[in-house]
């Protein structure tokens, strides 16, 4: 049964439509990721959870009960904000207590959550300290403490990780992941990091001009992208037109590729996505499309090549294993196997 339910939520600023019938429901203990560009409408669907904005239409209902238009503080939310907004003057056991002390629970009560929180977090240590004497990754813990300790049905994660740098961002995703397991809390985090997302997600929602593109499980989302937008937008991707001819596509140069899937009716257009890792290079005649390297970028774990084709520019993505890179304009062979490609929807067609 679901836990959350979002129906047809919408949002509009007059002629401008931030949020366009938004339908999604979330199980008990689900954590999902809202993924999109800037203007996508994710914050705003956050936002109209929280109820910070109304909704211009549709509902919100939690666990069978109608929120749509309670007051924040009557929605019992815990939310994790951007910039953590933690109070300065209060030490991290004072910050992480305040909504018990709102709620007047009795102090001792209070105590002993707040300190299973902080032991939960890792800050135990740290209670007596205030936010400036905290890294960046203590300070976020101290926001998601401070969010859970009120046992909220749901917890709200407004780009929780994005002031964080690079390598201590990565590091949190996984704990903020265990400390969500570990509790059982139903979480919705906004993100326009897709490593981000597809790390840590049960499910992934894109978003695009305030319009869900899909929902999916984060291996699904990434193999079975439902459009051009989301094949790019959800790690790199080299697309390829073609027409249908039998079981596979032909693409420029009468070059045949065979489908492992249905590609559509006899002529028709359609769009392939063929990931870079899925490509690779074959010795001598071997390989499917002659190219030449014409980039190369090292990145770390891996070297990423643009090679020029009779298709256009393609992206290889190889594993780094300790052997010299392929030098840039060598002439090479393109090989990948024929389940790999996938047949894309057509542009505009139901998510």
């Amino acid at each position: 049964m679901s836990f959350l339910v979002i129906d047809g939520l919408s949002k509009s600023y007059g002629d401008v439509h931030a949020l366009v019938d938004m339908n999604l429901t979330v199980a008990r203990g689900e954590f999902i990721s809202l993924l999109g560009p800037s203007g996508c409408g994710k914050t705003t669907t956050l936002q109209a959870l929280a109820g910070f904005v109304q909704a211009t239409r549709g509902r919100i209902v939690l666990d069978g009960r109608d929120i749509t238009n309670l007051p924040p503080n009557e929605r019992g939310l815990g939310i994790v904000f951007q910039s953590y907004a933690l109070f300065p003057h209060m030490t991290v056991a004072q910050n992480v207590a305040f909504g018990l002390e709102m709620r007047q629970l009795p102090r001792r009560e209070r105590d002993t959550r707040v300190g299973r929180l902080l032991e939960l977090v890792h800050l135990g240590d740290l209670a007596a300290r205030y936010p400036r004497e905290l890294s960046g990754g203590q300070r976020q813990r101290v926001a998601v403490a401070r969010a859970l300790v009120i046992e909220p049905p749901v917890l709200l994660l407004d780009e929780p990780l994005s002031n964080l740098d690079a390598q201590l961002r990565e590091a949190m995703q996984f704990e903020l992941r265990r400390i969500q397991r570990k509790l059982g809390t139903t979480t919705i985090m906004v993100t326009h990091d897709q490593a981000e997302a597809l790390s840590i997600s049960d499910r992934v929602v894109v978003m695009r001009a305030g319009r869900v593109q899909q929902i999916d499980a984060p291996h699904r989302l990434y193999e079975h992208p439902s459009s051009d937008f989301v094949s790019s937008f959800v790690g790199k991707t080299n697309l390829l037109r073609g027409r249908v001819r039998g079981s596979s596509v032909e693409l420029a140069g009468g070059l045949l590729l065979p489908l492992a899937e249905p590609a559509g009716a006899e002529g028709s257009e359609v769009t392939l996505c063929l990931r870079p890792e899925k490509l690779g290079f074959a010795d001598g005649a071997e390989g499917r499309l002659p190219a030449r390297i014409t980039e190369r970028f090292f990145l770390g774990s891996q070297w990423l090549y643009r090679v020029s084709t009779d298709l256009g520019e393609l992206e290889v993505s190889c594993a780094n294993d300790g052997r010299p890179p392929w030098p840039e304009q060598a002439r090479v062979q393109l090989t990948w196997s024929d389940d790999v490609a996938r047949v894309l929807p057509p542009e505009g067609s139901a998510p």
